[in-house]
């Protein structure tokens, strides 16, 4: 199964895409649009042109293990667009993906703006990595 992971921002959405036979994932985009309407639709797009069978999108869940409003947020985003592109929707938790991005990339060399860009797209990447690994 081809899945299409998504790290949710304020400003950014990070995608990430991978398969559960083979385990591999790697970063394919971040949508640099502000959450509404325009994120639906940019999203839709994205799926359309990445072609997978669900969705993963990470559960800003907080570091005691508690949820927040942003759960709530990520949850109702979900069952958004799993209305609008009919594909099922899995959430996963998101804690610490965006430090492992970090992690990443801290060695790569890239500049400041560079790594600011892929941030999301590799904590998509994490977010992934983890729900496939369950």
């Amino acid at each position: 199964m081809r899945y299409l992971a998504i790290d949710l921002g304020a400003k950014r959405t990070g995608l990430a895409a991978g398969d559960d036979v083979l385990r591999i994932v790697q970063p394919v985009e971040v949508l640099m649009v502000s959450r509404g309407p325009a994120l639906m639709d940019a999203l839709a797009k994205s799926i359309d042109r990445h072609g997978p069978d669900a969705l993963v999108i990470g559960l800003p869940i907080n570091m005691d293990g508690t949820e927040g409003a942003a759960v709530t947020d990520a949850r109702e985003f979900g069952a958004a667009i799993a209305a609008r592109v009919r594909l099922p929707v899995h959430f996963h938790d998101e804690r610490l993906s965006s430090f492992e991005a970090d992690q990443r990339m801290s060695q790569s060399g890239r500049t400041h703006r560079e790594k600011k860009e892929l941030r999301d797209a590799l904590a998509a990447c994490a977010i992934l990595e983890a729900y496939l690994a369950r």
